[in-house]
């Protein structure tokens, strides 16, 4: 049975829908908090995901579906204490002619300051040690083993990084994976056998390991790094393996998730990564979330049958056969939870 100490997970990470007035002061409310990380999304047409940090700046974007260099855009104008203002007519973000999803987490509410755990010191480290995020921005040495520290006090379970001032992939450590491998976001591949990006180390309890890639350590390059811990009864990072059919796997996380991504990572295996929240579902707040957006794609929603998922009181099981529920394929997933628990000792399971 898992514990928890958070009282409330969507203090630290909310799902908010919400429709473009094609404005420039569309204030999006109702997150529950200051988020220090909006990723958007346009649900109801194709167009890029976007992702600002409170560590590089409301006014700084970039692109998780695609390789272009961070850019400098008028789309987001602030966080704000219960959410975010939008002050850009774009399609992407806030056109009247569509809906849109953005997921939001909470790090340290300020852009922080450096952190000197490593070998590379950060230019700046906003950490949220209770949920177990924090956000990175660092200049690299382009030096295989160099170390960055993340200040979470815990070893983080799933890390995303790349390269802010040149064209690059997005790497992604995942402790399934281990770092000697490595996956990539904004693509559909399979695991890559390398330390070229976390150089073979697995991450402590102060820092993570740097290979010599350019979308991680590039000498004099900018880049960025998103850290996550797991947390007991609030977040999960792990595996299984598909089944092929409407009674799909059955996945263990100790509370009942609201936010899960999801990839296939054999070699064999590529596959599209997936996103589920509780907030899309034609199923009016039941456990059935049929609704999929795709991480390294600029496709609108996809309500596909085979991509369906149930999200339960102590876990998530896909109810198709489709990249989630692949026959004897494995997968990688990280899992946010929505379970309302007590402090210290009272279990994250069903009401």
């Amino acid at each position: 049975m898992a514990y928890t100490t958070i009282n409330k997970s969507s203090l630290h990470m909310n799902t908010k829908i919400y429709t473009g007035d094609s404005g420039t002061n569309n204030s999006i409310t109702g997150i529950g908090f200051r988020p220090d990380m909006v990723w958007i999304k346009n649900r109801t047409g194709s167009g890029n995901h976007y992702l600002w940090d409170v560590v590089r700046g409301a006014n700084k974007t970039i692109v998780p579906n695609d390789t272009d260099a961070e850019e400098t855009s008028s789309y987001l104008g602030s966080f704000n204490s219960d959410g975010f203002t939008l002050t850009s007519a774009s399609n992407n973000t806030n056109s009247s002619s569509y809906n849109y999803a953005s997921w939001n987490w909470k790090a340290g509410n300020s852009q922080g300051s450096s952190n000197t755990a490593g070998s590379i010191n950060t230019a700046y480290t906003s950490v949220n040690t209770t949920a177990g995020f924090s956000i990175s921005k660092y200049t690299g040495n382009g030096s295989s083993g160099a170390t960055i520290g993340h200040g979470l006090g815990v070893a983080p379970s799933m890390i995303i990084a790349r390269r802010l001032n040149g064209v690059e992939d997005w790497a992604v450590y995942h402790k399934t994976l281990g770092a000697s491998k490595y996956i990539i976001l904004n693509t559909t591949g399979a695991q890559q056998s390398s330390t070229s990006r976390w150089g073979g180390g697995t991450p402590t309890n102060n820092v993570f390991t740097l290979g010599n890639h350019a979308s991680v350590n590039t000498s004099g390059g900018t880049h960025i790094a998103y850290c996550f811990a797991e947390k007991q009864g609030y977040s999960k990072f792990g595996s299984y393996t598909g089944n092929g059919n409407a009674n799909g796997t059955f996945v263990y996380t100790g509370f009942k998730p609201s936010f899960v991504l999801q990839k296939m990572y054999e070699a064999s295996a590529n596959g599209n990564w997936t996103m589920h929240d509780n907030r899309r579902s034609s199923s009016n707040g039941f456990n059935h979330v049929d609704k999929t957006l795709y991480p390294h794609l600029a496709n609108s929603e996809d309500t596909g049958t085979g991509r369906g998922m149930d999200m339960l009181s102590n876990g998530f099981k896909f109810t198709g056969n489709d990249e989630g529920n692949t026959t004897n394929q494995k997968c990688i997933y990280m899992a946010f939870g929505q379970t309302l628990v007590g402090t210290n000792g009272v279990p994250a399971t069903a009401r």
